[in-house]
């Protein structure tokens, strides 16, 4: 269970980062079309619509008379980013990619528990033995 939440998170993290790059990284514009002083129409990656009064001459009670033209077109550009960095492990000199590489490695698997102890021979019987090594050598431990 634990395994598996782990791999969901990690999952989630990376989409979360590949979003983050592609966000950061992406230009749009915001079309914004006004007349009379508040906003007639707005529009992402496109032209926004004009008002009518954009192909008539403005009569006394849409505008001022003090205005030549009482619409206006706003264009506001975002800019992401254009390079990216990348960070290469090559780049690192010997010493520390040896050191890094390790490190990295008990890290990871600091945390990682086993839930049960694994017995590798647990299946297997032991041989059959002829005769006792030990004193068929005189090798004894004291």
């Amino acid at each position: 269970m634990r395994q598996l939440m782990k791999q969901f998170f990690t999952k989630i993290a990376a989409i979360l980062m590949t979003f983050v790059v592609l966000f950061s990284t992406m230009s749009f514009t915001v079309n914004q079309h006004y007349c009379g002083g508040e906003v007639y129409d707005s529009a992402l990656f496109s032209k926004a619509d004009s008002c009518s009064m954009d192909e008539k001459t403005p009569s006394k009670e849409d505008c001022n008379v003090a205005d030549k033209n009482c619409c206006d077109t706003i264009l506001k550009i975002y800019t992401g980013q254009n390079e990216l960095e990348t960070s290469d492990v090559s780049s690192l000199n010997f010493n520390t990619q040896m050191f890094l590489a390790p490190f990295i490695y008990t890290y990871i698997n600091l945390f990682e528990g086993l839930d049960t102890n694994i017995i590798p021979f647990k299946n297997y019987t032991p041989p059959l033995l002829v005769s006792n090594i030990q004193v068929t050598h005189q090798v004894f431990l004291i």
